[in-house]
């Protein structure tokens, strides 16, 4: 049995409690893959180059550009350039969990049955939901296997807050995903995401 860390409250002020808890369960071995979510590139640029010792792939996921709106991509180019410098890959791309559905649903009103996944994950914690997001993003594109465990990395806004070690599976095998550990995550009230 492994312990689960647990934070007071969500948000960035974790991060390096994050990470000194996924260089640990590295060490324990078994994983290869390491996806971690990251929106300014800050968190991404952080995890590669402090886990560039541990033999493991590194994929940075970011938002989707357009996310916030218009043509903008919130990778900020210093943080891509220290990412790719330390060895990390980046995936930018549509979010599993949303989607076009969101847009259906902005439009039309009503949910998505891809919405409802979503927001039942959120009832874990907003990086409970998106490590599981990443995971999925990160099988779609090829860049983590789905016959085997990965550890992924997410957050309530910025920085990180949430680790778990799960199997991955494509979009559409979603239901064959598996989460074998959490990690460590918070237990406090969620800020807005």
């Amino acid at each position: 049995m492994r312990d689960v860390i647990w934070f007071e409250r969500p948000g960035p002020a974790n991060t390096e409690d994050v990470l000194r808890v996924v260089r640990r369960r590295l060490e324990q071995g078994g994983i290869s893959h390491v996806v971690i979510a990251t929106t300014s590139g800050a968190t991404g640029a952080r995890f590669t180059e402090d886990l560039a010792k541990h033999q493991v792939e590194r994929i940075c996921v970011t938002h989707h550009v357009g996310f916030r709106g218009g043509d903008t991509d919130e990778l900020v180019d210093a943080s891509r350039d220290r990412i790719l410098a330390a060895g990390g890959r980046l995936l930018t791309a549509t979010h599993a969990l949303s989607g076009v559905g969101r847009a259906l649903s902005r439009v039309f009103g009503g949910t998505t049955p891809v919405e409802i996944i979503a927001q039942t994950l959120r009832l874990f914690g907003q990086g409970t939901k998106v490590c599981v997001e990443i995971a999925v993003m990160a099988a779609d594109a090829g860049l983590v296997p789905t016959d085997r465990a990965i550890l992924t990395v997410g957050g309530t806004g910025r920085g990180a807050d949430t680790a778990i070690v799960m199997t991955p599976a494509h979009m559409n095998d979603f239901l064959d995903l598996r989460v074998h550990e959490t990690l460590c995550r918070p237990i406090g009230e969620a800020e807005s995401a």
